[in-house]
């Protein structure tokens, strides 16, 4: 039996959680469409049936202390489940939904345009897909998947390589009318665009030329979208994974220049949790992305 006195209503949780995130019970009440008087009052009512203190009262204002701020972390992320699973049972009744988080620039140019393989293969599956640029802790988070770059060490979970990457340095048109990239030495005198997240790219690259690194700084972004845009505009050479240069380079927005399709360090992995391994909707999901990510498959 779960104990009542430790699962206050949805109110009262509602009611810490906004407080906490604004910092402020005039913005929680604007958010959960509540006089300041009914917060003020959940959250006393929260307290008492909690047996704990979590505010400190100072001028009408309430300031979270540090076991209130732990518990509103908590709360959310159960919340955040709670919705989820109500909105599986609205937009797939019958079961098998997959959560997904993807890559952001990956799930719009790779796995978006082949979902609908999926979709039409496993009609009664339902995926939800949210993005993550870095590695989690599934323990505190409602996936039962990622795709992500990098190596097999993501410890605690299993894995299944998609495919290597190779990257092919492109420009704009503008650009490669305006700068001499003749020779790998030109590099040194023109802007070349960094990713965050690949710190060995440029490094790589210039070895799989046969070449050492050299080359001039330039412009440092998070995400390929914005490394796409900046190249398109004329800022300096970008360094794209195949499957995305190969898209730009075909709508004549971006230009190859020297060895195309070079090897470089790093792979896209799916992976999830161990106690996930027999849910049937990513067994399908595993099985279909296997055949989906071989060479042979449309890019």
């Amino acid at each position: 039996m779960r104990q009542r006195r430790f699962l206050p209503s949805i109110k009262l949780l509602f009611a810490l959680d906004a407080v906490v995130r604004h910092g402020s019970v005039t913005a929680a009440a604007t958010e959960l469409s509540l006089t300041q008087s009914t917060v003020s009052r959940l959250i006393l009512n929260l307290e008492a049936q909690l047996g704990k203190e979590l505010f400190t009262r100072e001028h009408r204002r309430l300031i979270p202390n540090a076991a209130a701020i732990s518990y509103q972390r908590d709360i959310a992320r159960a919340l955040d489940m709670v919705q989820r699973a109500s909105m599986t049972v609205v937009t797939n009744p019958d079961g098998g939904t997959l959560s997904l988080a993807v890559l952001p620039t990956f799930a719009t140019r790779w796995l978006g345009p082949r979902l609908s393989g999926f979709l039409n293969t496993y009609p009664g599956i339902a995926i939800n897909m949210s993005t993550r640029i870095g590695r989690f802790d599934f323990a505190g988070e409602v996936f039962d998947a990622a795709i992500y770059y990098g190596t097999s060490d993501w410890a605690g979970v299993n894995h299944l390589k998609l495919f290597d990457e190779t990257v092919t340095a492109c420009v704009s048109p503008g650009f490669a009318a305006s700068h001499r990239l003749e020779t790998l030495d030109d590099l040194a005198d023109v802007p070349m665009l960094h990713l965050e997240s690949r710190d060995t790219f440029w490094s790589d690259w210039f070895h799989g030329q046969g070449a050492e690194p050299s080359g001039a700084g330039g412009m440092l972004m998070d995400q390929f979208s914005m490394v796409i845009q900046a190249a398109i505009s004329g800022l300096g050479v970008a360094l794209l994974p195949d499957y995305l240069a190969q898209i730009e380079i075909s709508e004549g927005r971006l230009l190859p220049i020297f060895k195309q399709a070079v090897p470089v360090r790093g792979a896209y992995w799916l992976v999830w949790p161990k106690d996930k391994d027999d849910h049937a909707p990513l067994v399908s999901f595993r099985n279909w992305l296997s055949l989906a990510a071989k060479p042979e498959s449309p890019s």
